[in-house]
């Protein structure tokens, strides 16, 4: 063979393996070397890639007009949620306001323009805590009373400085300058009152009773009942006593009258009426009792009168 021909023959091979060489994307290799493989995520694997990066960005966009509509619908400001305002003073609530769960406050004041009310469906309780937790005071507004629980209940005036009552476990203090009971009963007491003064309303009666037990009214230095309008009227079942052990009972009136009393007849003189009578004498017996007997020119007053002796 040509020696010439076979240098053709290795020249066009050069030329064409240059060609392949230069057609390829990747790096030149070198004459000799295996082939390199590409490197990349194909087929399934890259739609999966694909598909997981769309469902990533559908849900932050759904998070992102979720988050705009809640700041939306709850109103959330610079200054505050909704009804709820953050001032120099502390928190300010406008409208109606529900609270689920216990409220811990320093205080709570409404509107000058407006009352604070406080409602609930079953009650409303406030309550104060020491430094240990322990309730120190409560009060409850209920359905069917109002509660208060503490050491000592005060009620004062407008302006504070006049207590008008007030209620420990001793004693109940009512400061006022009179206290009206309105009920037609009237006030009923089970221990001792202690009082400077009892009157009733105008044109009205007062009246002192004690149905089953003893009516007591006892002062150191004197106890007084008068009426200056009206009649003033003592009445009871069995005795009514008068009793003064250092001073005197006085009657001062224009007329002195004693109702329904006994007519009085010596033992002697049983079954012979005395005449017809219309003076009589005022006796007494030696146990206090009182009896009429006929006046005649001397007293008939006797000690042995049938009255004297029955009674």
């Amino acid at each position: 063979m040509d020696p010439s021909a076979s240098l053709d023959i290795e020249a066009l091979k050069m030329t064409q393996e240059q060609y392949i060489l230069a057609a390829q994307p990747g790096p030149p290799q070198k004459p000799g070397a295996p082939p390199s493989s590409t490197a990349g995520i194909y087929g399934w694997r890259k739609r999966c890639l694909y598909f997981l990066i769309l469902l990533l960005l559908i849900t932050m966009i759904v998070n992102l007009a979720l988050t705009i509509w809640i700041l939306k619908v709850m109103n959330f400001t610079v200054d505050g949620m909704g009804n709820l305002r953050v001032t120099k003073q502390g928190i300010r609530l406008e409208g109606v306001s529900e609270f689920l769960l216990p409220l811990y406050v320093k205080e709570i004041q409404s509107r000058k323009d407006s009352p604070l009310v406080l409602q609930s469906d079953r009650n409303v309780t406030a309550s104060a805590r020491n430094e240990l937790g322990q309730i120190t005071g409560r009060v409850t507004v209920g359905s069917e009373m109002v509660e208060a629980q503490c050491q000592r209940f005060e009620v004062r005036s407008s302006d504070g400085k006049h207590v008008l009552f007030s209620a420990d476990e001793e004693e109940v203090t009512v400061g006022a300058e009179k206290l009206r009971v309105t009920g037609t009963e009237g006030a009923v007491f089970e221990h001792s009152v202690e009082t400077p003064h009892v009157r009733a309303e105008p044109f009205q009666d007062l009246k002192l009773e004690s149905p089953t037990r003893t009516l007591t009214m006892e002062a150191p230095k004197g106890v007084e009942v008068s009426a200056t309008v009206g009649d003033l009227k003592v009445a009871c079942r069995k005795e009514l006593l008068l009793q003064s052990t250092e001073g005197e009972i006085f009657l001062n009136a224009k007329t002195i009258r004693l109702g329904s009393i006994p007519h009085g007849t010596p033992p002697s003189s049983l079954g012979t009426p005395y005449p017809r009578q219309t003076v009589y004498e005022l006796c007494s017996c030696p146990n206090g009792r009182l009896y009429l007997a006929p006046a005649e020119a001397g007293s008939t007053c006797q000690a042995v009168s049938s009255v004297c002796l029955w009674s």
